[in-house]
């Protein structure tokens, strides 16, 4: 009829995008191997978590020292202490802090260990791992005042000298520590102040030196620092106590030991002392700790996982090119674009659930495994095994559709796969080498889809504690998320430069 708008009679949103996603997953649950790659990808977590929970020394590894935090530390330095009962406080001088490193058996050169300390500390008592509050001068970082084995503030900059002293002063009232630091013993400045519950009516209050392993590009090597100290006064406590000297947590497992013909020690008298000292105070790194275990290691079947998604993810297309499937499937949904988005979003969510399953099974048993049979576990927060969990099943679903996006480019599953293998599991690969250039392994998890693994990191990195922080050891370059990022970034590129060839190609 003239005037009248024609309709069709297809019923509205027959073709829409819901139902390319529903035809897209009714394609993947009807093919029974990518459900069993999905399933593998699960079970191979739970698999790896097993054996890396049972490959610790049935015989427990060395005890680990446990700061107040709950966190491992390492408490091990030479102390000159004496009893203060109630409030008080202590001050003194340094005039001098120098530290010698190994160059070979017997052999101390004079050396920089930057974060060599020597100072004043106030600790509940001697036990390793005990609360303290401290103020120190150091190798090359100024003065700092630290306490609960994480805490680090500030002070003035410079090292010390005869011509240059620093005087250093702790004040206890209460459970408040307040640590002053002056150049010339009259005009005083606030470094800081730490809250120390735990110390008791009685405290321990003297004299530390600290000197940590020297770290440099073939390793770390033992270190001794000996310091100068002056104008030592304690207000506070009884006149009589006489001052002691030991080596705090000497049979730590954390403590490097002094080099070869050295130890601890101090002389001195009338308010003048010369202390030297091994070891530090700090938060545990992976390096001091090298039985200790993380995640990641609980976690070390998303290798092999990754390598079942890539495959099922390659060959959720590509199997449509080897039979010419992919025909019926174009010309079922004419929008191109929208088969491959439905497609990425099934492969996305299947493996993400698949993953998430498997980590969520993997993390509790692997960890319980691993303690019963001696390996300390680094602990981590809930939002941090929650994030490290969810952040597994995220990294296999998104190389998922990488593969994916590759196979569509490509239209050649062998191709794709061993295309994002990799690019992915090589990268991985090659920064779990230990002997590999920090420079290198540190840009591989910067610009390469490996970087993706940061998702699982669960060690804090300590600007005053120098170690190796390299992805062998747990330390990657980039946040966990920015991490993650960067392998979203090339499958989305990917995806979109499938979809443009896929536009412009005849099936």
């Amino acid at each position: 009829m003239t005037g009248t708008s024609h309709r069709s009679g297809r019923r509205v949103g027959r073709d829409g995008f819901p139902q390319v996603l529903h035809a897209e997953w009714t394609k993947f649950r009807t093919v029974r191997g990518w459900l069993i790659g999905m399933a593998a990808a699960a079970l191979l977590l739970v698999v790896f978590a097993v054996l890396a929970g049972l490959s610790g020394d049935q015989h427990g590894s060395p005890p680990v020292t446990i700061g107040p935090g709950g966190e491992p530390v390492t408490d091990s330095f030479y102390f000159v202490h004496r009893p203060l009962a109630g409030n008080g406080s202590i001050t003194v001088s340094v005039s001098a802090l120098k530290s010698s490193i190994p160059e070979g058996p017997g052999d101390l050169q004079p050396g920089n260990v930057p974060w060599a300390k020597a100072g004043l500390i106030i600790k509940a008592s001697t036990r390793q791992g005990s609360p303290y509050a401290a103020i120190m001068v150091t190798g090359s970082h100024g003065v700092r005042m630290q306490d609960a084995y994480v805490n680090d503030t500030f002070g003035p900059p410079g090292p010390v000298s005869a011509a240059s002293d620093r005087w250093l002063r702790l004040d206890r009232s209460g459970d408040a520590i307040i640590g002053y630091a002056s150049a010339d013993g009259t005009n005083w400045s606030r470094v800081g102040t730490a809250r120390v519950s735990g110390l008791g009516s009685t405290a321990q209050v003297g004299l530390f030196v600290a000197s940590p392993p020297a770290v440099d590009g073939m390793g770390t090597a033992g270190s001794v620092s000996t310091a100068a100290f002056g104008d030592l006064r304690v207000q506070g406590g009884r006149a009589g106590d006489r001052w002691t000297g030991e080596q705090v947590g000497a049979d730590s497992p954390s403590f490097a030991g002094y080099p070869q013909n050295t130890s601890g020690s101090f002389t001195g008298t009338d308010g003048r002392f010369t202390v030297t000292g091994a070891g530090d105070i700090a938060p545990a790194v992976r390096e001091s700790l090298p039985t200790g275990g993380t995640l990641r290691d609980i976690l070390t079947g998303t290798f092999a996982a990754l390598i079942a998604a890539i495959v099922v993810g390659a060959l959720f297309i590509t199997t449509e090119y080897r039979s010419r499937m992919i025909r019926l499937t174009l010309a079922a949904g004419p929008n191109r674009s929208r088969v491959l988005v439905a497609k990425a979003i099934v492969l996305w969510v299947v493996t993400f659930v698949a993953g998430a399953l498997g980590a969520i099974l993997a993390t509790p048993l692997g960890e319980r495994l691993a303690r019963d049979n001696g390996v300390y576990i680094f602990p981590a927060a809930s939002s941090t095994e929650l994030r490290v969990t969810l952040g597994t099943a995220a990294l296999l679903a998104t190389a998922a559709v990488l593969a994916l996006s590759v196979g569509a480019i490509l239209r050649h599953g062998a191709g794709a796969v061993t295309t994002v293998i990799v690019a992915i599991v090589l990268p991985y690969i090659l920064m779990a080498v230990p002997f590999m250039p920090a420079s290198v392994a540190n840009w591989l998890a910067r610009a390469t889809p490996g970087a993706s693994f940061a998702v699982q990191q669960t060690l804090v990195q300590y600007d005053q504690v120098a170690s190796h922080y390299t992805p062998y050891n747990g330390y990657y370059p980039l946040a966990p998320w920015a991490g993650f990022a960067v392998l979203a970034a090339y499958a989305v590129v990917s995806l979109v430069a499938a979809a443009v060839l896929l536009n412009r190609r005849d099936a």
